[in-house]
């Protein structure tokens, strides 16, 4: 298996400076680089650069796959907005952790897979997940959660350990959700056990009235200054930071609540509970489909049977001129035209056809091809 890994960075809140431009095609001559993104595969050498080194001080967003195996994705967000003590709970271990520099906070998350990939494509991979990102911004820990559940799975958490907080809406993830879920190859039993214990989306509590309560407490001098920001500045970053001090304040509403007391035992045994009723359901739907299909079957041989009643001597006669042919092909045919008489037969109880078959087997007793055929049709 030929070599191949996949790099692509991306600038979401700034465009790179034309100084830092030159920094990164100082690093690759053929890679694709714009002022907000970086994007080079390599089915030979290697990145020369430093990823983590990279997030830290150019880019927002970062996708890293080989075809040994390894699932690398990254985001970068500030950290006035999710702090290290938020992330932390979640992103606790190799396969997800969370570092904070020069207050930025980097959540990375890394999925391997030593039976490696025969096919695999990087490009798109990136765009299909960056939304997760402004959702963090907006407060929504989902992909947080998946990070810790990613954990669970791979035994980097002890059995004991208590889940952190569940979000809502685990039960309902949205496409950049889904493919960061598929990306960390997160089993789908286990995704939905945990989601049993997580709220709708929508169940916030959100209304105008408790929003404004909240407003009306702010001290004036406090609110006169965050409107003048909000005009001069002009930054989504600065109503996000508002908004989610807002549900910080309001642990009623947004807080999905200490942990359910599930452990990781727990939800590894309910994972396997969730994949045996999967299963469960697959095999009973297996069964009516097959049910159905051996119904419809057994209508469709008797109308077949019903047009050939009346027509047997035509039937033997056909049938010893495909013999005639000494074609294996033409010996199936006989055959199956042999197994519609036999039916025939049951069905007027004529009771000849056993007395014709045996003058059959012995007409063409040299032919082991035929009577090996007939042999294996129970004739």
């Amino acid at each position: 298996m030929s070599e191949y890994q996949y790099y692509e960075f991306q600038a979401i809140d700034r465009p790179l400076t034309a100084c830092e431009l030159g920094e990164l095609r100082a690093r690759s001559t053929r890679a694709h680089i714009t002022s907000t993104s970086f994007t080079n595969d390599y089915a030979w050498g290697n990145f020369r650069g430093d990823e983590d080194a990279w997030m830290e001080k150019y880019f927002d967003a970062f996708l890293y796959l080989a075809n040994w195996g390894t699932h690398i994705l990254q985001f970068r967000l500030p950290s006035s907005l999710l702090g290290l003590d938020t992330a932390g709970a979640y992103c606790l271990g190799e396969g997800a952790s969370a570092r904070e520099k020069a207050g930025k906070l980097v959540l990375r998350f890394v999925s391997e897979d030593d039976s490696g990939e025969d096919e695999v494509e990087g490009s798109g991979r990136l765009a299909s997940m960056i939304a997760i990102r402004d959702g963090l911004l907006r407060g929504d820990r989902r992909a947080l959660y998946l990070g810790w559940l990613l954990l669970a799975q791979t035994g980097e958490l002890d059995d004991g350990d208590l889940e952190p907080p569940v979000p809502p809406g685990l039960g309902s993830l949205d496409g950049a959700l889904e493919s960061m879920a598929e990306f960390l190859r997160l089993d789908p039993d286990l995704l939905r056990a945990a989601s049993e214990a997580s709220r709708p989306l929508g169940d916030l509590g959100l209304d105008s009235e408790t929003v404004g309560k909240w407003v009306r407490g702010l001290a004036a001098r406090e609110k006169d200054d965050l409107i003048a920001k909000l005009i001069v500045a002009q930054d989504p970053a600065l109503i996000r930071a508002l908004y989610l001090r807002f549900l910080e304040e309001q642990p009623s509403i947004v807080r999905p609540g200490a942990s359910g007391g599930r452990t990781v035992a727990m939800l590894l045994r309910l994972a396997e509970d969730c994949a045996a009723e999967r299963k469960r359901i697959k095999a009973d739907s297996s069964a009516r489909q097959k049910a159905v299909r051996e119904q419809e079957a057994a209508i469709a041989r008797e109308a077949h049977l019903d047009r050939l009643m009346g027509q047997e001597h035509r039937l033997w006669a056909e049938v010893e001129a495909l013999v005639a042919t000494r074609q294996p092909k033409h010996y199936d045919q006989a055959v199956k035209l042999l197994l519609d008489l036999r039916e025939m037969g049951f069905r007027s109880k004529a009771g000849d056809f056993a007395q014709r078959l045996d003058q059959f087997r012995s007409l063409h007793a040299q032919r082991p091809a035929l009577i090996k055929r007939l042999g294996l049709a129970g004739l």
